[in-house]
């Protein structure tokens, strides 16, 4: 990814630009290309000639071209920037031969506008300096009515809208209410979510109100994506496998049902979690187009709890993806020999691709899976 092939020159756009990347993203995300893509097809559980893949965090420090990017800016600033946001989305499509590229953000970006101190600390993680531990600090959350703040993200989506070959979908995407909830009310990444459980289970009242909250903004977050040229939305929900099933029933599935019934009709949303074996069916109740699933469940199991009128995406171990080729193809080939011919697999990981990845073998995952899903759709 040279500097001179950068899809951002670094000057701002005029008004006239901006109204003209406005009507071309409209004709894009309309187009029959689109719609008719694997992806999305998929997606409508329509058949297609060979499984589509992507891949959870397919633009990442696994790529020496993303880390020359880092480099020069801060992972904040790289969100913030449509520019290299955009640039960083189109090249790990393209140098994948991906079939769908997922927007590169963060699902906590949505936190500031909240009135929440966000600091990605180096060698840290994310930090919330101020983050809430009681039902005071919970009014203090501010109501998102106006997205415009986080017009950053959009305009990155309308940039990599225009930079992608025409049939490619774009995915956009948010963080599901219990996770984001969970780094409010923990400051931060954790093991045990002592002080989110604590909460939950002691105040039920401020609990549900900040949930509430948090599904209402994400709601305007994810059509405010869709409106930009986003083809279809994911929900990560990567803490929620802490919880009970009794625990999701009652504090957790109304909002993340309330946040997927507000996007915008006729766009899929694959509804992912992690560590979610116990929790498959609550999931499905609370909504979404396609399920994600983790490795640790087989695929074969997890569609017949889900049930054949939803489509699933996974669940390839991302470990595996620092064996070899031989063991990478192996592996696909099981997933996708659980599968069967049923319409509606989109193939992923179980979660996001790790740092120190060989790239080769994630190219040769995404080869493997279009070489041996087409031998066996035309088997």
């Amino acid at each position: 990814m040279p500097h001179d092939e950068s899809i951002a020159d670094g000057q701002s756009a005029t008004a006239t630009d901006t109204a003209k990347l406005l009507v071309e993203t409209a004709a894009f995300s309309t187009s029959p290309e689109l719609h008719d893509s694997p992806f999305m097809r998929a997606c409508r559980r329509e058949p297609v000639p060979f499984t589509p893949v992507w891949l959870m965090r397919q633009a990442g420090r696994y790529m020496r071209e993303y880390r020359e990017v880092r480099a020069r800016t801060s992972f904040l600033e790289l969100c913030k920037t449509p520019e290299l946001a955009a640039e960083v989305t189109v090249y790990a499509a393209e140098r994948l031969g991906v079939d769908a590229a997922i927007i590169f953000a963060d699902i906590l970006l949505i936190l500031e506008p909240m009135g929440l101190d966000l600091e990605f600390a180096k060698g840290e993680g994310p930090v919330i300096h101020n983050p809430v531990r009681s039902g005071r600090d919970v009014d203090r959350l501010r109501e998102v009515e106006d997205i415009s703040s986080l017009g950053y993200v959009n305009d990155a989506i309308r940039l990599t809208r225009r930079a992608l070959r025409p049939g490619l979908p774009l995915i956009g995407f948010a963080g599901a209410p219990f996770t984001l909830a969970s780094y409010i009310i923990e400051g931060g990444s954790s093991k045990n979510y002592i002080q989110t459980k604590t909460l939950m289970y002691t105040d039920a009242g401020a609990w549900h109100q900040m949930m509430s909250l948090i599904s209402r903004a994400l709601g305007r977050y994810l059509n405010a994506q869709i409106a930009a040229g986003a083809q279809a939305v994911q929900l990560f929900d990567s803490w929620v496998g802490a919880l009970s099933p009794d625990d999701y029933r009652e504090y957790v599935l109304p909002h993340t049902r309330a946040v997927i019934q507000s996007v915008t009709p006729g766009t899929p949303v694959i509804h992912f979690g992690t560590g979610t074996a116990a929790l498959l069916e609550l999931m499905r109740e609370a909504g979404g187009d396609v399920i994600g699933l983790d490795w640790r469940v087989r695929l074969d199991d997890a569609w017949q709890r889900l049930g054949d009128d939803v489509a699933v995406m996974g669940n390839f171990d991302s470990v595996a993806l620092f064996s070899n080729v031989e063991v990478v193809r192996a592996q696909a080939r099981r997933i996708l020999e659980y599968a069967g011919n049923r319409p509606g697999h989109i193939f992923n990981l179980g979660h996001g691709i790790l740092p120190e990845t060989p790239v080769e073998n994630v190219v040769a995952l995404v080869d493997a899976v279009h070489e041996l899903s087409q031998r066996r759709n035309n088997g």
